[in-house]
């Protein structure tokens, strides 16, 4: 028996059998869908993919093609603002692909694989997901914002697939944001030397 100061009860010694242990950890809550998972994206997410998609297609299609998608080039009309952009942007530049730095290829090849990741996300959310007809906390106001206000829904094994891979996609871009960014800061202070 322990008994601790200043107190009057005694405290038994705990279990130690592994079986009666482990028995006694049960969970203290009970789930409301009865085991079926369910993912409701935020619209905003939704509306960010909608726009942010054919621009990253867009941008991967100039890379691609070039040197025919850059100034002077059999396809540069649909890229003409990155006649600009590759005075500023080293890496879509053609001094870059003339030394053959090949960053600017790679990262679209990842661009090419998250894309379609987040594509593969949309179609599970929109074919396998469904309209929420709960009004949650924090949820827009269907009668102000019209579709923007409808939350959609997935359940289920899909709900799962389809976080997982919104994830990867999004750890995906948020890496390539970084190691891009860190390029860009080298790149600079080579060119101060």
């Amino acid at each position: 028996m322990v008994a601790t100061r200043h107190h009057t009860q005694d405290y038994s010694e705990p279990e130690t059998t592994p079986t009666k242990a482990l028995a006694s950890l049960k969970p203290q809550y009970k789930s409301r869908h009865k085991g079926k998972w369910a993912h409701t994206p935020s619209n905003l997410t939704i509306l960010w993919l909608f726009i942010s998609l054919p621009l990253v297609v867009w941008d991967s299609g100039y890379v691609l093609l070039r040197p025919l998608s850059m100034p002077g080039g059999k396809y540069h009309a649909p890229w003409k603002p990155y006649a600009l952009y590759a005075t500023v942007d080293y890496l879509y530049g053609r001094q870059a692909m003339d030394e053959n730095d090949g960053f600017t290829g790679a990262q679209t090849f990842l661009n090419v694989i998250e894309t379609a990741m987040y594509v593969y996300y949309l179609y599970l959310l929109f074919t396998r997901g469904g309209q929420s007809k709960a009004q949650g906390r924090g949820a827009p106001d269907k009668r102000v914002l019209g579709f923007l206000g409808e939350q959609r829904f997935i359940e289920g094994k899909s709900a799962a697939l389809a976080t997982l891979v919104a994830f990867s996609a999004a750890v995906m871009t948020v890496s390539k944001t970084v190691l891009y960014c860190k390029l860009c800061e080298i790149c600079q202070v080579r060119d101060l030397y």
